[in-house]
């Protein structure tokens, strides 16, 4: 391993957190046991500039991922996948490497610089923090900066690292090699520590400077546009005092100009300002009214519960980027979440969530501003299917082929399986997908071909519908859970004549006691779970997921799908879904999409298409998750 190349901490995962510990420790035994807090104060504030660092970068990556807001004025248009989100994960090892060395300082200087010495303001520290910054470190970062460029070996073996993002985003901007991190303290740092030396320091100095160098640092990373080119056209001076997203883009893109920390004027000097600086900064500005490419699939979702919003990457998009799980310190952050749900639910409107490419088409997933309870509120119903209705107009208007409906979104209580949007507006161009049929295939596929029969609850919904039809045609006996008679002898006579004894009525789950297949389409207490006979598996498509409650069982997954391989820009996990899966009734758009179908998908699903619609998914690289878990 090349020096100075990985961390000291590499291995520790999250563990390296723990190395704040000592300056924790530090606090509260000096507030405990001595009488001078001046060592308590240094490492109190150290602790709380950290914090204030990493929670900057969050903040860009929230305004970065909110889509709706800076998708007009992006500069690489593509997408983070999950392989940069991974390299750029431990993006903070530069704050906690800053931390270390600001103790040392402290401690070294200590006799020298108590808290009565350290004014809270100083103009004159203001003065002399500029002319280090500009005699100092800008031109020593870009010097170094070059260098890393122009010498291969310290390219391959150091500044590569950073450049293997190939999408900048706020994080990318501290994610670097140990070496760099070094050289990053000695240009932030020289500055404050010569201020402080000099007798004109000052704590709000400190503070200022150490997040002002963090916040420029993101806003070049930011790939979002944020300078209006009327600012630099007023002031063109601008242009040489302060580099722009785009400016840093440019460098990203082509690597051999635009080595500035933060004043191009050195790139000036140095010969290596990129010509297209400021013509492509204000093409992009003046292009942010346009409509920019429409996408040509739409999966239009819909928020599940309080807690699970927060797993939306304009949130936390480490979080997002694996599978949803309920994590407990987050649970301070519930009433907050709370209020913005009661916010959107008075004033948001449809709203762009994450994007992909796949095979050159830009899909897209829209979310409706509704949480999974109110969809089962009798005032909500007409609000949220004009949140859909207005949605599928919007998208035939700008020109998607392809929307389909997310579980809630397509509810048939709510609007039919979406046959309310297409009777309502039969001359869409745009067409409707409930993606209901690739549901079907997938729960079909995973029960084993030498099953004789099995346990049907929600029998008499649109999927177990289908499923009971498909089942019987195949010579298996589909025992219905249902009271209702009359829908049960509905299903009954669609099946053809020779078919119809293998659907057979039960009304209890007892008689279940002996089969050990469950299709599980209606929620089930654990006293109704009881009644399966030991080493039944339940396949379900109820949402949310039954309990795993009988560890002598296994539970099947949601159904869902696997994108092909060569998705680009999928960064984020789909609820609980792992990573590149994606629910059936999304990747039964995707299909939609990829095939050309010029029909609707909506109401009752065409039994007779879902071995056509699960071969068209094989054959496009879909595959089917099917999970056990105990």
């Amino acid at each position: 391993m090349v020096a100075f190349s990985a961390w000291p901490w590499g291995n520790f995962g999250n563990l390296k957190y723990l190395l704040y510990a000592p300056l924790a420790a530090q606090v509260v035994y000096s507030w405990a046991y001595e009488q001078d807090y001046s060592r308590a104060l240094w490492c109190l504030h150290i602790l709380i500039i950290c914090g204030l660092k990493g929670f900057l970068h969050v903040l860009w990556s929230v305004y970065n991922n909110m889509l709706w807001v800076s998708r007009t004025l992006r500069i690489n248009p593509n997408g983070v996948d999950f392989k940069q989100i991974d390299h750029e994960w431990h993006w903070d090892n530069y704050i906690l490497l800053q931390a270390i060395i600001a103790s040392i300082i402290c401690y070294m200087s200590l006799p020298l610089m108590t808290m009565n010495s350290i004014p809270l303001w100083n103009t004159k520290g203001l003065v002399a923090l500029i002319v280090l910054h500009v005699t100092f470190s800008e031109p020593i970062y870009y010097f170094i900066h070059r260098t890393f460029h122009s010498n291969t070996y310290l390219f391959t073996h150091y500044h590569s690292f950073h450049h293997s993002s190939p999408v900048p985003h706020p994080m990318t901007s501290g994610n670097a090699t140990l070496l760099e991190g070094l050289i990053l303290c000695v240009v932030a740092g020289v500055p404050l520590v010569g201020s402080c030396l000099l007798g004109v320091g000052s704590l709000g100095l400190i503070y200022g400077y150490a997040i002002m160098f963090d916040f420029l640092r993101c806003l070049g990373h930011c790939n979002v546009e944020i300078f209006s080119h009327k600012l630099f056209e007023t002031l063109p001076i601008l242009r040489y005092l302060i580099y722009t997203p785009t400016y840093h883009s440019l460098h990203h893109h082509e690597m051999g100009t635009n080595f500035c920390l933060f004043m191009p004027i050195f790139d000036v000097l140095g010969n290596t300002l990129n010509s297209n600086s400021w013509g492509l900064q204000k093409k992009i500005r003046l292009s942010a009214g346009e409509r920019k490419r429409v996408p040509e699939f739409v999966f239009l979702a819909h928020g599940v519960d309080v807690m699970s919003a927060m797993h939306a990457p304009f949130v936390f998009r480490s979080f997002a980027s694996i599978p949803y799980t309920t994590r407990i310190f987050l649970l301070p952050m519930w009433p907050f979440t709370f209020m913005v749900m009661l916010g959107m639910w008075v004033w948001s409107k449809t709203f762009l969530f994450s994007f992909y490419t796949l095979r050159k088409n830009l899909c897209q997933t829209w979310g409706v501003p509704r949480f999974g309870f109110q969809y089962f509120l009798p005032v909500a119903k007409q609000g949220i299917n004009n949140q859909i209705e207005n949605a599928i107009l919007r998208a035939d208007n700008i020109g998607v082929k392809v929307i389909s409906l997310a579980a809630l979104n397509k509810n048939e209580a709510l609007n039919g399986g979406g046959t309310l949007f297409v009777n309502k507006h039969p001359d869409l161009r745009v067409r409707v997908v409930h993606g209901n049929t690739l549901t079907a295939a997938v729960i079909l596929n995973e029960i084993p071909k030498d099953v004789k029969e099995v346990f049907l609850t929600g029998a008499t919904s649109k999927l177990g519908r289908a499923i009971a039809l498909y089942l019987c045609r195949r010579g298996v006996r589909v025992l219905m859970l249902t009271l209702s008679m009359e829908r049960f002898q509905k299903i009954q006579k669609e099946a053809p004549v020779e078919f119809q004894n293998y659907l057979v009525q039960v009304t209890k789950y007892n008689a279940a006691q002996n089969c050990k297949t469950w299709i599980v389409g209606k929620w089930l207490t654990p006293r109704e779970q009881s009644w399966a006979p030991k080493g039944t598996h339940f396949h379900q498509f109820v949402v949310p997921p039954i309990l795993n409650f009988r560890r002598n069982c296994t539970y099947g997954d949601l159904a869902a799908m696997r994108l092909p391989e060569d998705v680009q820009g999928l960064g984020t996990c789909e609820y609980t879904m792992d990573r590149g899966v994606v629910h059936a009734c999304h990747a039964g758009g995707v299909v939609h999409m990829l095939e050309g179908w010029e029909h609707h998908e909506v109401g009752a699903i065409d039994v007779d298409r879902i071995d056509l619609v699960w071969e068209a998914a094989m054959r496009h690289g879909l595959r089917s998750v099917s999970s056990l878990t105990r």
